[in-house]
């Protein structure tokens, strides 16, 4: 089914305070990703940056219909998650600079780190790996009898990956409370969706296993946020698994490294007019949420967030090469056993 998106919706569930907070979220998103980028052309940053243009609704609605208690694990494209989750930029910025303040202390050169004080799950690959690894802590919850619900996302290219279906078919059967969202944005690197998959909608393999899908606009934050309040609540009563498919498209290259040339300009162009971030502060203007002095009082909030993290992370040192062989195995002298380096 669609969410009915004709109209400005503001839930029960969402106050005023709620729709400016998917507004600066999205806002945000783009932004530390647009510094990223242009750090990366100025060689500041020599780790690969993957931009989420045009797909930050799907990443900021979702995390926010999550609960403290509910762990997450975003991809490639999903920083707005992580924000949402209460990561900072100061982390995304050392994180990507390799610097000792960041969360793996220089040992990776992307946004593949977690916090689990954060709910946030470190991702170990996009191919569908962490959907059975959620599953897992989504099994972890209910053998603890904890409340939380496990969510992750997956293109809709490695949705044709073995992880993708022996994860959900493991959801399915134990009635996990799991949630995935497959993040159709319209190319797998270069192939396009209608050469992954003979069939439309890749929501519909949940049939397979007996779950529930929905098929939403991935570009309305507030269709993404229905739609996986609504799933998160059905698994968190004891209802099982949904898989949620987000239309939206991928506009930038693969990478900063790609120009994304094998995309037909007029597809680009379409999916232009439905920028989510645009669309959204149009909606929020037009039910009286959003003026001028607001509008600008976020670019400053975020503009200054930016400034003073970025500051932050050009003056952190880097790190010893000692720190390498750090952290690598448990430390079990506690127990008795020796430590192995």
């Amino acid at each position: 089914m669609f969410y009915d998106v004709s109209a400005m919706r503001t839930s029960n569930s969402l106050s005023s305070k709620d729709l400016l907070n998917l507004y600066y979220f999205m806002r945000l998103n783009r932004a530390v990703e647009d510094r990223l980028i242009a750090l990366y052309r100025q060689s500041i940053v020599t780790a690969t940056v993957f931009s989420s243009r045009g797909q930050e609704a799907t990443s900021v609605g979702s995390a926010y219909a999550l609960e403290e208690q509910d762990f997450v694990s975003p991809i490639t494209r999903n920083l707005g998650t992580m924000l949402v989750r209460g990561i900072p930029p100061r982390d995304i910025f050392t994180q990507y600079m390799g610097k000792a303040t960041s969360p793996t202390k220089g040992k990776e050169r992307i946004h593949y780190f977690g916090d689990l004080k954060k709910g946030v799950v470190a991702s170990l690959s996009v191919l569908g790996d962490m959907i059975p690894v959620m599953a897992g802590v989504a099994l972890a919850a209910k053998m603890k009898n904890k409340p939380s619900v496990a969510l992750t996302y997956i293109g809709e290219g490695a949705s044709a990956t073995g992880d993708f279906h022996e994860g959900v078919n493991f959801a399915s059967v134990l009635g996990l409370a799991f949630v995935l969202i497959i993040e159709n944005n319209q190319y797998a690197y270069s192939t396009p969706a209608r050469l992954a998959a003979a069939v439309p909608d890749f929501a519909t393999r949940a049939r397979c296993y007996g779950i529930p899908s929905v098929i939403i606009d991935g570009n309305d934050v507030l269709a993404v946020y229905e739609a996986t309040n609504e799933a998160v609540a059905r698994a968190r009563s004891g209802n099982g698994p949904t898989i949620i498919e987000a239309k939206t498209m991928r506009m930038h290259g693969h990478s900063d490294a790609d120009n994304s040339w094998y995309v037909p300009k007029e597809e680009l162009a379409e999916w232009a007019k439905k920028d989510p971030i645009d669309r959204f502060g149009k909606e929020l203007r037009s039910a009286g949420i959003l003026d001028d002095r607001i509008a600008q009082e976020v670019e400053s909030r975020i503009h200054e967030e930016i400034e003073g993290d970025l500051e932050y992370a050009l003056k952190s040192p880097m790190p010893d090469p000692e720190i390498a062989v750090e952290g690598v195995y448990h430390d079990h002298g506690q127990t008795g056993v020796a430590r192995t380096t």
